[in-house]
Protein backbone atom coordinates (compact mmCIF):
# COMPACT_ATOMS: atom_id res chain seq x y z
CA UNK A 1 0.00 0.00 0.00
CA UNK A 2 1.24 3.89 -1.18
CA UNK A 3 1.53 6.43 0.95
CA UNK A 4 -1.09 8.17 -0.79
CA UNK A 5 -3.60 5.51 -0.27
CA UNK A 6 -2.57 5.25 3.43
CA UNK A 7 -3.49 9.04 4.06
CA UNK A 8 -6.75 8.57 2.09
CA UNK A 9 -7.78 5.69 4.68
CA UNK A 10 -10.50 6.92 6.85
CA UNK A 11 -9.79 6.83 10.52
CA UNK A 12 -11.77 4.42 13.06
CA UNK A 13 -14.47 6.17 14.54
CA UNK A 14 -13.90 6.59 18.36
CA UNK A 15 -15.39 3.98 20.38
CA UNK A 16 -18.33 4.51 22.86
CA UNK A 17 -15.72 5.54 26.07
CA UNK A 18 -13.36 7.97 24.13
CA UNK A 19 -16.61 9.84 23.12
CA UNK A 20 -18.05 10.02 26.26
CA UNK A 21 -14.25 11.21 27.54
CA UNK A 22 -14.06 14.15 24.62
CA UNK A 23 -17.81 15.42 25.93
CA UNK A 24 -16.88 14.87 29.68
CA UNK A 25 -13.36 17.19 28.65
CA UNK A 26 -15.23 19.42 26.72
CA UNK A 27 -18.51 20.35 29.38
CA UNK A 28 -15.40 20.55 31.85
CA UNK A 29 -13.51 23.26 30.16
CA UNK A 30 -16.64 24.83 28.89
CA UNK A 31 -17.68 24.70 33.21
CA UNK A 32 -14.15 25.68 34.14
CA UNK A 33 -14.07 29.10 31.29
CA UNK A 34 -17.53 30.06 32.84
CA UNK A 35 -15.98 30.31 36.23
CA UNK A 36 -13.25 31.75 34.78
CA UNK A 37 -15.42 34.76 33.90
CA UNK A 38 -17.57 34.87 36.26
CA UNK A 39 -14.77 35.22 38.99
CA UNK A 40 -13.28 37.98 36.57
CA UNK A 41 -16.88 39.68 36.23
CA UNK A 42 -17.18 40.04 40.00
CA UNK A 43 -13.72 40.85 40.50
CA UNK A 44 -14.60 43.43 37.79
CA UNK A 45 -17.64 44.87 39.56
CA UNK A 46 -16.17 45.07 42.93
CA UNK A 47 -13.60 47.27 41.93
CA UNK A 48 -15.68 48.81 39.77
CA UNK A 49 -17.91 49.80 42.66
CA UNK A 50 -14.84 50.91 44.89
CA UNK A 51 -13.95 52.77 42.39
CA UNK A 52 -17.26 54.70 42.17
CA UNK A 53 -17.29 54.95 46.09
CA UNK A 54 -13.88 56.96 46.25
CA UNK A 55 -15.13 58.85 43.23
CA UNK A 56 -18.19 59.99 44.92
CA UNK A 57 -16.59 60.54 48.55
CA UNK A 58 -13.41 62.47 46.92
CA UNK A 59 -15.60 64.53 44.29
CA UNK A 60 -17.39 66.02 47.61
CA UNK A 61 -14.47 65.98 50.04
CA UNK A 62 -11.67 67.19 48.50
CA UNK A 63 -13.33 70.70 47.69
CA UNK A 64 -14.37 71.20 51.84
CA UNK A 65 -10.14 71.01 52.34
CA UNK A 66 -10.25 74.86 50.62
CA UNK A 67 -12.85 77.22 52.51
CA UNK A 68 -13.41 80.65 51.50
CA UNK A 69 -11.13 83.00 53.56
CA UNK A 70 -11.44 87.32 53.12
CA UNK A 71 -8.13 89.32 53.57
CA UNK A 72 -8.30 91.99 55.82
CA UNK A 73 -5.90 94.44 57.23
CA UNK A 74 -6.69 94.44 61.05
CA UNK A 75 -5.43 97.32 63.16
CA UNK A 76 -5.28 96.05 66.94
CA UNK A 77 -6.78 99.84 68.05
CA UNK A 78 -5.43 100.69 71.49
CA UNK A 79 -8.82 102.52 71.92
CA UNK A 80 -10.78 98.89 71.74
CA UNK A 81 -7.95 96.64 72.99
CA UNK A 82 -7.68 98.12 76.66
CA UNK A 83 -5.73 95.10 78.49
CA UNK A 84 -3.66 95.75 81.17
CA UNK A 85 0.37 95.19 80.95
CA UNK A 86 1.16 91.13 80.59
CA UNK A 87 2.31 89.66 84.24
CA UNK A 88 6.13 88.65 84.77
CA UNK A 89 6.65 86.18 87.71
CA UNK A 90 8.82 87.50 90.40
CA UNK A 91 11.67 86.35 91.65
CA UNK A 92 10.01 85.87 94.78
CA UNK A 93 6.75 85.18 93.92
CA UNK A 94 5.17 81.20 93.59
CA UNK A 95 3.93 79.68 90.65
CA UNK A 96 0.59 79.50 92.19
CA UNK A 97 0.59 83.18 92.51
CA UNK A 98 1.54 83.81 89.31
CA UNK A 99 -0.67 80.99 87.47
CA UNK A 100 -3.42 83.23 88.81
CA UNK A 101 -2.08 86.83 87.97
CA UNK A 102 -1.98 85.79 83.94
CA UNK A 103 -5.36 83.70 84.23
CA UNK A 104 -6.78 87.55 85.53
CA UNK A 105 -5.10 88.46 82.76
CA UNK A 106 -5.94 86.45 80.34
CA UNK A 107 -9.61 86.89 81.10
CA UNK A 108 -9.12 90.32 80.22
CA UNK A 109 -7.63 89.71 76.97
CA UNK A 110 -11.01 87.61 76.19
CA UNK A 111 -13.02 90.39 77.16
CA UNK A 112 -12.48 93.01 74.36
CA UNK A 113 -14.92 93.01 71.81
CA UNK A 114 -12.93 91.65 68.93
CA UNK A 115 -15.94 91.84 66.64
CA UNK A 116 -15.12 95.86 66.53
CA UNK A 117 -12.02 95.09 65.10
CA UNK A 118 -13.08 92.98 62.52
CA UNK A 119 -16.04 95.60 61.22
CA UNK A 120 -13.32 97.86 60.84
CA UNK A 121 -11.45 95.86 58.89
CA UNK A 122 -14.20 95.03 56.73
CA UNK A 123 -15.48 99.15 56.38
CA UNK A 124 -11.52 99.46 54.18
CA UNK A 125 -12.65 97.08 52.06
CA UNK A 126 -16.58 97.62 51.28
CA UNK A 127 -17.53 101.61 50.98
CA UNK A 128 -21.15 101.42 51.75
CA UNK A 129 -20.70 99.39 54.79
CA UNK A 130 -21.66 101.93 57.30
CA UNK A 131 -25.47 101.65 56.19
CA UNK A 132 -25.88 97.94 56.45
CA UNK A 133 -24.13 97.47 59.78
CA UNK A 134 -26.41 93.74 60.64
CA UNK A 135 -25.51 92.68 57.05
CA UNK A 136 -21.61 93.25 57.78
CA UNK A 137 -21.38 90.92 60.99
CA UNK A 138 -22.64 88.14 58.44
CA UNK A 139 -19.31 88.12 56.55
CA UNK A 140 -16.73 87.25 58.73
CA UNK A 141 -17.48 83.90 60.81
CA UNK A 142 -18.11 84.33 64.54
CA UNK A 143 -15.56 82.11 65.79
CA UNK A 144 -12.43 84.44 63.86
CA UNK A 145 -12.30 86.65 66.75
CA UNK A 146 -11.53 84.12 69.34
CA UNK A 147 -8.33 83.43 66.39
CA UNK A 148 -7.63 87.47 67.08
CA UNK A 149 -7.51 86.96 70.97
CA UNK A 150 -5.12 84.10 70.81
CA UNK A 151 -2.71 86.31 68.81
CA UNK A 152 -3.15 89.26 71.43
CA UNK A 153 -2.87 86.65 73.95
CA UNK A 154 0.47 85.20 72.00
CA UNK A 155 1.95 88.45 70.79
CA UNK A 156 0.72 91.37 73.33
CA UNK A 157 2.96 94.12 71.28
CA UNK A 158 0.30 93.68 68.36
CA UNK A 159 -1.91 95.90 70.13
CA UNK A 160 -1.75 99.80 68.52
CA UNK A 161 0.03 97.53 65.08
CA UNK A 162 -2.12 96.31 62.02
CA UNK A 163 -1.34 92.98 60.38
CA UNK A 164 -2.97 91.35 57.58
CA UNK A 165 -5.40 88.46 57.97
CA UNK A 166 -6.86 85.99 56.56
CA UNK A 167 -9.89 84.87 58.16
CA UNK A 168 -12.95 82.61 56.87
CA UNK A 169 -15.57 83.65 56.04
CA UNK A 170 -19.53 82.80 56.84
CA UNK A 171 -20.48 78.98 56.18
CA UNK A 172 -23.08 80.51 53.88
CA UNK A 173 -20.80 82.58 52.25
CA UNK A 174 -18.53 79.50 51.02
CA UNK A 175 -21.51 77.20 50.12
CA UNK A 176 -22.73 80.41 48.45
CA UNK A 177 -19.20 81.17 46.20
CA UNK A 178 -18.82 77.05 45.79
CA UNK A 179 -22.09 76.86 43.96
CA UNK A 180 -24.16 74.64 46.24
CA UNK A 181 -26.94 77.08 46.68
CA UNK A 182 -29.24 78.02 43.65
CA UNK A 183 -29.10 81.53 43.08
CA UNK A 184 -31.85 81.70 40.96
CA UNK A 185 -34.04 81.20 44.12
CA UNK A 186 -36.11 84.17 45.35
CA UNK A 187 -34.47 86.28 48.32
CA UNK A 188 -37.36 84.51 50.82
CA UNK A 189 -35.45 81.48 50.60
CA UNK A 190 -31.59 82.09 50.56
CA UNK A 191 -29.65 82.26 53.44
CA UNK A 192 -27.93 85.53 52.79
CA UNK A 193 -29.34 88.98 52.53
CA UNK A 194 -29.25 90.49 48.96
CA UNK A 195 -26.60 92.63 49.79
CA UNK A 196 -24.39 90.44 51.30
CA UNK A 197 -24.54 88.79 47.97
CA UNK A 198 -23.91 91.46 46.35
CA UNK A 199 -20.73 92.42 48.95
CA UNK A 200 -19.16 88.67 48.45
CA UNK A 201 -19.54 88.52 44.67
CA UNK A 202 -17.70 91.85 44.50
CA UNK A 203 -15.20 90.94 46.91
CA UNK A 204 -14.38 87.59 45.46
CA UNK A 205 -13.81 89.56 42.05
CA UNK A 206 -11.73 91.82 43.46
CA UNK A 207 -9.54 88.66 44.90
CA UNK A 208 -10.24 90.04 48.36
CA UNK A 209 -12.34 86.49 48.91
CA UNK A 210 -10.79 83.35 47.91
CA UNK A 211 -10.40 79.64 48.28
CA UNK A 212 -7.34 78.66 51.07
CA UNK A 213 -6.16 75.67 51.69
CA UNK A 214 -8.13 74.78 55.47
CA UNK A 215 -6.07 74.43 57.96
CA UNK A 216 -9.20 75.08 60.16
CA UNK A 217 -10.45 71.90 59.56
CA UNK A 218 -7.45 70.18 61.12
CA UNK A 219 -6.47 72.66 64.08
CA UNK A 220 -9.81 73.40 65.45
CA UNK A 221 -12.58 71.37 67.85
CA UNK A 222 -15.85 70.83 66.34
CA UNK A 223 -18.51 74.00 66.79
CA UNK A 224 -21.77 75.04 66.93
CA UNK A 225 -21.86 78.80 67.35
CA UNK A 226 -19.19 79.01 64.69
CA UNK A 227 -19.54 76.47 61.84
CA UNK A 228 -17.22 77.50 59.33
CA UNK A 229 -14.99 77.11 62.09
CA UNK A 230 -15.76 73.29 63.17
CA UNK A 231 -12.51 71.24 62.69
CA UNK A 232 -11.56 67.71 63.62
CA UNK A 233 -8.89 68.19 66.03
CA UNK A 234 -10.92 66.97 69.08
CA UNK A 235 -11.92 64.19 66.81
CA UNK A 236 -8.53 63.50 66.05
CA UNK A 237 -7.36 63.15 69.30
CA UNK A 238 -10.07 61.46 70.92
CA UNK A 239 -9.06 58.73 68.28
CA UNK A 240 -5.94 59.17 68.69
CA UNK A 241 -6.14 58.15 72.49
CA UNK A 242 -8.53 55.07 72.45
CA UNK A 243 -5.98 53.48 69.67
CA UNK A 244 -3.35 54.35 72.49
CA UNK A 245 -5.77 52.36 74.83
CA UNK A 246 -6.42 49.43 72.51
CA UNK A 247 -2.22 48.72 71.62
CA UNK A 248 -1.31 49.18 74.66
CA UNK A 249 -4.10 46.50 76.25
CA UNK A 250 -5.43 44.07 73.12
CA UNK A 251 -2.47 43.51 71.34
CA UNK A 252 -0.10 42.92 74.31
CA UNK A 253 -3.02 40.52 76.11
CA UNK A 254 -3.87 38.86 72.95
CA UNK A 255 -0.70 38.18 71.46
CA UNK A 256 -0.13 36.48 75.07
CA UNK A 257 -3.20 34.76 75.12
CA UNK A 258 -2.42 33.35 71.55
CA UNK A 259 0.82 31.94 72.37
CA UNK A 260 -0.86 30.07 75.43
CA UNK A 261 -3.20 28.79 73.95
CA UNK A 262 -1.24 27.53 70.51
CA UNK A 263 1.83 26.41 72.52
CA UNK A 264 1.46 25.92 76.02
CA UNK A 265 -2.15 24.95 76.85
CA UNK A 266 -3.33 21.00 76.97
CA UNK A 267 -5.65 20.26 74.58
CA UNK A 268 -8.64 19.35 76.16
CA UNK A 269 -12.75 20.40 76.38
CA UNK A 270 -11.88 23.47 78.21
CA UNK A 271 -9.42 24.59 75.58
CA UNK A 272 -11.43 23.59 73.09
CA UNK A 273 -14.04 25.42 74.37
CA UNK A 274 -12.05 28.34 75.03
CA UNK A 275 -11.33 28.47 71.53
CA UNK A 276 -14.72 28.20 70.48
CA UNK A 277 -15.42 31.27 72.22
CA UNK A 278 -12.78 33.14 70.61
CA UNK A 279 -14.29 32.52 67.47
CA UNK A 280 -17.54 33.15 68.38
CA UNK A 281 -16.99 37.02 69.93
CA UNK A 282 -14.83 37.92 66.63
CA UNK A 283 -18.54 37.26 64.90
CA UNK A 284 -20.73 39.57 67.45
CA UNK A 285 -22.27 42.80 66.22
CA UNK A 286 -19.71 46.11 67.48
CA UNK A 287 -22.70 47.52 69.59
CA UNK A 288 -23.02 44.66 71.44
CA UNK A 289 -19.45 45.36 73.11
CA UNK A 290 -20.93 48.53 73.61
CA UNK A 291 -23.87 47.53 75.71
CA UNK A 292 -21.29 45.43 77.86
CA UNK A 293 -19.17 48.67 77.99
CA UNK A 294 -22.08 51.09 79.00
CA UNK A 295 -22.83 48.55 81.56
CA UNK A 296 -19.43 47.69 83.29
CA UNK A 297 -17.09 50.24 82.32
CA UNK A 298 -19.64 53.48 83.01
CA UNK A 299 -21.98 51.34 85.76
CA UNK A 300 -19.88 49.48 87.70
CA UNK A 301 -16.98 51.04 87.52
CA UNK A 302 -18.39 54.57 87.24
CA UNK A 303 -15.71 55.43 84.66
CA UNK A 304 -16.59 58.85 82.73
CA UNK A 305 -18.98 59.03 80.25
CA UNK A 306 -17.58 59.94 76.71
CA UNK A 307 -14.21 59.77 77.83
CA UNK A 308 -11.92 57.96 75.12
CA UNK A 309 -10.41 55.36 78.03
CA UNK A 310 -13.88 53.91 78.01
CA UNK A 311 -13.94 53.96 74.00
CA UNK A 312 -10.61 52.26 73.98
CA UNK A 313 -11.57 49.61 76.44
CA UNK A 314 -14.74 48.79 74.74
CA UNK A 315 -13.11 48.65 71.30
CA UNK A 316 -10.20 46.58 73.33
CA UNK A 317 -12.81 43.71 74.04
CA UNK A 318 -13.66 43.54 70.41
CA UNK A 319 -10.42 43.82 68.89
CA UNK A 320 -9.32 41.00 70.93
CA UNK A 321 -10.50 38.36 69.35
CA UNK A 322 -8.72 39.64 65.96
CA UNK A 323 -5.42 39.66 67.41
CA UNK A 324 -5.90 36.07 68.80
CA UNK A 325 -7.00 34.76 65.57
CA UNK A 326 -4.34 36.36 63.67
CA UNK A 327 -1.81 35.29 66.13
CA UNK A 328 -2.51 31.30 66.34
CA UNK A 329 -2.72 31.62 62.32
CA UNK A 330 0.95 32.89 62.41
CA UNK A 331 1.84 30.63 64.89
CA UNK A 332 0.79 27.23 62.98
CA UNK A 333 2.14 28.62 60.15
CA UNK A 334 5.98 27.90 61.62
CA UNK A 335 6.96 24.89 60.54
CA UNK A 336 7.44 22.02 63.76
CA UNK A 337 10.62 21.69 62.84
CA UNK A 338 11.74 24.48 64.04
CA UNK A 339 10.74 23.46 67.49
CA UNK A 340 11.79 20.28 67.11
CA UNK A 341 14.90 21.70 66.03
CA UNK A 342 15.56 23.99 68.74
CA UNK A 343 14.22 21.18 71.40
CA UNK A 344 16.65 18.64 70.01
CA UNK A 345 19.60 20.74 70.89
CA UNK A 346 18.39 21.01 74.38
CA UNK A 347 16.65 24.42 74.42
CA UNK A 348 13.64 24.19 76.74
CA UNK A 349 10.38 24.71 75.40
CA UNK A 350 9.92 27.93 76.66
CA UNK A 351 13.06 29.25 74.74
CA UNK A 352 12.09 27.08 71.63
CA UNK A 353 9.08 29.65 71.26
CA UNK A 354 10.40 33.04 72.47
CA UNK A 355 13.73 32.58 71.30
CA UNK A 356 13.32 30.64 67.54
CA UNK A 357 9.52 30.78 67.05
CA UNK A 358 8.07 34.02 67.85
CA UNK A 359 10.93 35.85 65.91
CA UNK A 360 9.47 34.39 62.23
CA UNK A 361 5.82 34.71 63.67
CA UNK A 362 6.58 38.37 64.44
CA UNK A 363 5.90 39.75 60.41
CA UNK A 364 2.23 37.81 60.94
CA UNK A 365 1.26 38.71 64.44
CA UNK A 366 2.23 42.71 63.68
CA UNK A 367 -0.63 42.60 60.30
CA UNK A 368 -2.92 40.90 62.70
CA UNK A 369 -2.31 43.57 65.63
CA UNK A 370 -2.08 46.82 63.43
CA UNK A 371 -5.31 45.40 60.80
CA UNK A 372 -7.12 44.64 64.08
CA UNK A 373 -6.66 48.22 65.61
CA UNK A 374 -7.10 49.35 62.05
CA UNK A 375 -10.61 48.39 62.07
CA UNK A 376 -11.68 49.37 65.64
CA UNK A 377 -10.71 52.87 64.84
CA UNK A 378 -13.10 52.78 62.23
CA UNK A 379 -16.53 51.75 64.28
CA UNK A 380 -19.00 53.62 65.05
CA UNK A 381 -21.64 51.95 66.92
CA UNK A 382 -20.31 50.71 70.28
CA UNK A 383 -19.13 54.35 70.90
CA UNK A 384 -22.42 55.71 70.60
CA UNK A 385 -23.36 53.96 72.89
CA UNK A 386 -20.84 55.50 75.72
CA UNK A 387 -21.81 58.88 75.13
CA UNK A 388 -18.90 59.55 72.51
CA UNK A 389 -21.62 61.06 70.75
CA UNK A 390 -21.86 64.01 72.75
CA UNK A 391 -21.23 67.53 71.13
CA UNK A 392 -17.62 68.42 72.43
CA UNK A 393 -16.09 71.98 71.94
CA UNK A 394 -12.29 70.86 72.90
CA UNK A 395 -9.59 69.20 72.27
CA UNK A 396 -9.07 66.56 74.98
CA UNK A 397 -5.59 66.79 76.45
CA UNK A 398 -5.96 63.16 78.52
CA UNK A 399 -7.33 59.88 77.60
CA UNK A 400 -9.97 60.53 80.73
CA UNK A 401 -11.43 63.94 79.38
CA UNK A 402 -14.97 63.98 77.47
CA UNK A 403 -14.05 63.37 73.51
CA UNK A 404 -15.61 62.18 70.31
CA UNK A 405 -14.21 60.18 67.33
CA UNK A 406 -13.56 60.58 64.00
CA UNK A 407 -16.64 58.23 63.13
CA UNK A 408 -18.74 59.85 65.16
CA UNK A 409 -17.74 62.88 64.41
CA UNK A 410 -18.84 61.97 60.60
CA UNK A 411 -22.28 60.69 61.58
CA UNK A 412 -23.17 64.14 63.98
CA UNK A 413 -21.82 66.00 60.67
CA UNK A 414 -24.02 64.12 58.08
CA UNK A 415 -26.77 64.67 60.20
CA UNK A 416 -26.33 68.39 60.84
CA UNK A 417 -29.33 70.99 59.47
CA UNK A 418 -26.95 72.86 57.33
CA UNK A 419 -26.56 70.43 54.45
CA UNK A 420 -25.01 72.53 51.69
CA UNK A 421 -21.82 73.09 54.19
CA UNK A 422 -21.35 70.04 55.89
CA UNK A 423 -22.22 67.35 53.38
CA UNK A 424 -18.97 67.95 51.87
CA UNK A 425 -17.10 68.74 55.08
CA UNK A 426 -18.35 64.84 56.10
CA UNK A 427 -16.49 63.47 52.86
CA UNK A 428 -13.54 65.88 53.89
CA UNK A 429 -13.42 63.57 57.50
CA UNK A 430 -13.92 60.66 55.62
CA UNK A 431 -11.24 60.99 53.10
CA UNK A 432 -9.29 61.51 56.74
CA UNK A 433 -10.05 58.85 58.47
CA UNK A 434 -9.50 56.54 54.95
CA UNK A 435 -6.55 58.47 54.92
CA UNK A 436 -5.32 56.74 58.00
CA UNK A 437 -6.96 53.15 58.07
CA UNK A 438 -4.91 52.75 54.45
CA UNK A 439 -2.07 54.05 56.41
CA UNK A 440 -2.10 51.51 59.01
CA UNK A 441 -2.75 48.98 56.48
CA UNK A 442 0.03 49.91 54.27
CA UNK A 443 2.77 49.39 57.48
CA UNK A 444 1.24 46.34 58.32
CA UNK A 445 2.25 45.33 54.46
CA UNK A 446 5.29 47.19 54.98
CA UNK A 447 6.30 45.63 58.41
CA UNK A 448 5.30 41.72 57.14
CA UNK A 449 7.67 42.36 54.10
CA UNK A 450 10.43 44.04 56.53
CA UNK A 451 10.53 41.61 59.17
CA UNK A 452 9.67 38.36 56.66
CA UNK A 453 12.30 35.52 57.17
CA UNK A 454 12.13 32.05 54.98
CA UNK A 455 13.06 28.97 55.98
Amino acid sequence: MTVAETEKKPLPAPSKVQQKVQQSLARRQRQEKLFRGVGISAVACSLLLVALLFINIFSKGLPAFWQATITLDIYFDPAIVKIPEQPVQGAEESDNDFRERDLAWRSAVGMVNYNRLIQAGLEKVIPDALQHRRDLARIVTSGERFALRDLVIADPTLVGQTKTLHLLTDANIDVWLKGNIDRSLPDAQQQLSAKVREWVDQLAAEGVIQNRFSFALFMNPDSRSSLASAGLAGAFMGSLYMMLVVILLAVPMGVAAAIYLEEFAPKNKLTDLVEVNINNLAAVPSIVFGLLGAAVFIGWFNLPMSAPVVGGLVLSLMTLPTVIIATRSTLKAIPPSIRQAALGLGASKMQAIFHHVLPLAIPGILTGAIIGVAQALGETAPLLLIGMKSFVASVPAGPFEQSTALPVQIYLWQGNELRNFFEARTSAAIIVLLALMLSLNALAIWLRKKYEKRW
